[in-house]
């Protein structure tokens, strides 16, 4: 007999709604763009239209199957486009203020820093560490949703775990992020270098998203006296007549660096034991764009 609870359109919409916002947050973090994220989505939700409803049992892990599939035959020509994009790749950064974990029951595997190294991860690798440290799936419905055993599931996740291992063993807390953030666009604005080497870490990374605008770094600038400097010399271009907008993006203090009224750039940090690991700058007019309308909605 049909179970007449999602078997009828409306229902299955209404459903769908209900699990809507767990779907965008396995996209996103799988493919680190609003854009494809919505447009996983999008097809999940096709997809559930055209199913035989009448034979699942369980809509919301039917759905997550269906759209971590989607993400995982999508990674790999994003990966393709990031190899010819002009410079560094960022995720493109979400404001997180209203809805603090991105539709998840856990804000794990969300953090910018984070999702640049889940680029390095084979998609199955990708798609099992956020199933489990995101949404705390038990590791045979990863099995079933990857495709994979469940030892292979099992193994999928470690491996994850240990190329995602990096020196930030003690990330700092929201309120350090905050004040270490602070501290850093102070120093920056005022061109202070001993001030700017006292909060960076000895192998901090500066990294800045442009895709080839005006100014952008294309490539890492990494070292404590190097990324000093460097932020010392763009002093002047940065951020005279720039007023700061304080936001939480990705589930971490960020800030919005504005020029008459116009997103100049966005700006975030990586931080371990009281110093700054990662400086990550967005300067993409396209990723700009989305992030500034989201602080207008």
């Amino acid at each position: 007999m049909a179970n007449p609870a999602w078997t009828d359109l409306p229902e299955a919409e209404a459903v769908f709604s209900r699990v809507r916002p767990r779907l965008f947050g396995v996209a996103y973090r799988m493919m680190g763009t609003v854009a494809e994220a919505e447009d996983a989505v999008q097809e999940t939700w096709l997809r559930w239209q055209d199913a035989d409803r009448a034979a699942v049992t369980d809509p919301a892990s039917f759905l997550m199957t269906i759209v971590t599939r989607i993400c995982l035959n999508v990674v790999q020509s994003a990966r393709a486009r990031h190899e010819t994009y002009i410079g560094p790749w960022l995720p493109e950064p979400v404001d997180t203020t209203a809805d603090p974990a991105l539709g998840a029951e856990r804000g794990a595997a969300l953090e910018l820093a984070t999702l640049m190294l889940l680029e390095r991860l084979a998609p199955p690798e990708r798609a099992a560490y956020i199933l489990r440290e995101a949404f705390d799936y038990p590791y045979e419905q990863i099995a079933e949703t990857v495709g994979v055993s469940v030892p292979n599931a099992r193994q999928l996740v470690s491996r994850a775990r240990k190329r995602l291992t990096t020196r930030r063993v003690s990330p700092v807390s929201d309120a350090d992020q905050d004040r270490l953030l602070r501290a850093f666009v102070n120093a920056a604005r005022s061109g202070d270098l001993d001030a700017l080497e006292e909060i960076l870490a000895e192998d901090v990374v500066s990294y800045t998203d442009g895709n080839g605008a005006r100014n952008a770094a294309q490539i890492p600038v990494a070292g404590r006296t190097t990324v000093a400097k460097f932020v010392r010399a763009f002093r002047n271009r940065l951020w005279p007549g720039t007023t700061l907008r304080w936001i939480t993006a990705n589930g971490r203090p960020a800030v919005l660096i504005q020029h008459n009224g116009s997103a100049a750039a966005f700006l975030t940090i990586a931080a371990s034991e009281g110093a700054i690991d990662q400086v990550l700058w967005v300067l993409a007019p396209d990723k700009l764009m989305k992030i500034a309308a989201a602080q207008q909605r």
